[in-house]
């Protein structure tokens, strides 16, 4: 609307300059050729009825001697007269405009004058802001013979024309600026109502999640595009719904297949052992070997053991399946810290708090269960090197949080395995599941928090915990 109100005013302050032109143009040539044909009806009877000298191109300057003043003063114009070869014969130049002598016509003119079909001929130059407009026709005496060349020039100042249109495009610059600013008033209103549905549209759009049930638009009054619009983005939410119901499904199941793959792996690597222990004792169990008590402890010991392992395979998946329960308590997380490192024996291990008290809404036993795991981790990581073992635990402050670090100068690990460190099943261990570090983050992260690392090859990682504070 706005660019239309702006092209629409500039084209017509174009328009009116261009009228306003040609109308001074045609207003000053139907003006001269008035004052052009008054003029040569006073030459004319002048000829016929008041002269008493002969009327030839020799006595045209003795018939208007004092004439032709009269005349040019009377219509305010400049009067020249030639012979039939340009020379000049007589001028009213007191009279002229631009009070310059007058001069011969040029051989240019005489040609094209005697070559016009109408025998006339019409000059037009412009000065200083003045148009100069000339005309050339032949003077006849009563016998309608040629006798000599008249020039009629009258000088047009615009001025008057060029204020009047100055105050037409004042004017129309205010109106148009008037009717500007109430096209933008119209454009913002009108935007404003019709962006107004679009609005709602996109903020529910980016509210829009596949984990989460979304809401359905619902407007009172809109054009009907935008409830088309509308239409299709509640179809899309029902698909979304029932796309996200089947991905959730199809993820369970895919969930429960790996899990059972995985109990399944780790299931059987204690039976082969207890399998071919049996196998071996069926071979040599002998009721009269004086040993067979010894071996039958032995024998036992195995089974248990490979029991114990089953036994442990069983709690790390229960464990994992289940989220941790929030039981929330106010904890002082530097004691708490401190009573969970005091069941390592090793004399590497340092504790440095930043505080002496440090408060947050956390259960205390997956705290320690927390702290522990990842000292566990980093005292395996040094064992397999042979640097001088350091291990650092800090808990500071930071903002809100609780900010909690364990450090170590163990092996590290590689940049390729920083991202899969929290997945489950992963571990670099030659024994174990991979689902210790996976367990700790859901923990954290069921309380608000979160954890990452840094670590180097070869020089060591940092676990750092953020926990909000009570």
């Amino acid at each position: 609307m706005i660019l239309l109100v702006l092209l629409a005013s500039i084209l017509i302050v174009l328009v009116t300059i261009y009228q306003y032109d040609e109308q001074t143009k045609d207003y000053n040539i139907s003006r001269f050729e008035r004052k052009e044909a008054s003029t040569k009806q006073d030459i004319e009877i002048e000829l016929k009825r008041r002269t008493t000298y002969p009327v030839t191109t020799q006595n045209l300057a003795k018939i208007f001697q004092d004439r032709i003043y009269d005349i040019a003063y009377v219509h305010k114009l400049t009067i020249s007269m030639y012979d039939m070869d340009g020379n000049l014969l007589k001028s009213s130049i007191p009279y002229n405009f631009d009070k310059k002598e007058g001069n011969n016509l040029s051989d240019e003119t005489i040609r094209t004058l005697a070559n016009n079909s109408n025998h006339k001929i019409l000059k037009s130059r412009t000065e200083k802001g003045v148009t100069y407009q000339s005309s050339y026709s032949y003077i006849n005496d009563t016998r309608f013979k040629r006798i000599g060349i008249l020039e009629l020039q009258i000088a047009q100042d615009n001025e008057e024309q060029q204020h009047e249109l100055r105050e037409f495009i004042s004017r129309l610059s205010l109106v148009y600026l008037l009717m500007l600013i109430i096209a933008i008033v119209l454009a913002y209103f009108l935007s404003t109502y019709i962006t107004r549905s679009i609005q709602t549209i996109s903020e529910k759009i980016k509210e829009t999640r596949l984990n989460k049930r979304n809401e359905k638009i619902t407007l009172n009054s809109a054009s009907s595009e935008i409830n088309s619009l509308v239409a299709a983005y509640n179809n899309m939410i029902d698909q979304l719904e029932d796309s996200a119901a089947r991905l959730a499904k199809s993820e369970r199941e895919q969930a429960w297949r790996e899990m059972a793959k995985q109990v399944a792996h780790e299931i059987k690597n204690p039976l082969t052992p207890m399998r071919l222990s049996v196998q071996s004792f069926e071979r040599k169990f002998d009721p009269n070997d004086p040993n067979i008590k010894e071996k039958m402890s032995e024998y036992s010991e195995t089974l248990i053991q490979q029991i114990d392992v089953m036994s442990s395979i069983a709690s790390a998946f229960s464990d994992f399946a289940k989220m941790p329960t929030q039981r929330r308590e106010k904890l002082n997380v530097v004691d708490v810290v401190k009573h969970s490192l005091d069941i390592f024996t090793e004399d590497y291990i340092e504790y440095l708090p930043q505080e002496k008290e440090l408060y947050a809404s956390l259960d205390k036993t997956q705290l320690v269960r927390i702290v522990t795991n990842l000292v566990k981790n980093s005292i395996q990581a040094i064992k397999e090197t042979d640097k001088n073992p350091k291990i650092e635990v800090k808990v500071a402050s930071e903002g809100n949080s609780v900010k909690i670090t364990v450090s170590d100068n163990g092996k590290g690990i590689s940049e390729k395995n920083k991202e899969l460190v929290f997945e489950p099943k992963f571990t670099t261990k030659t024994s174990g599941m991979g689902l210790g570090l996976s367990i700790i983050k859901n923990i954290i992260e069921a309380y608000d928090g979160s954890i990452s690392l840094t670590s180097t090859k070869g020089v060591g990682t940092v676990f750092t915990i953020i926990l909000p504070k009570t």
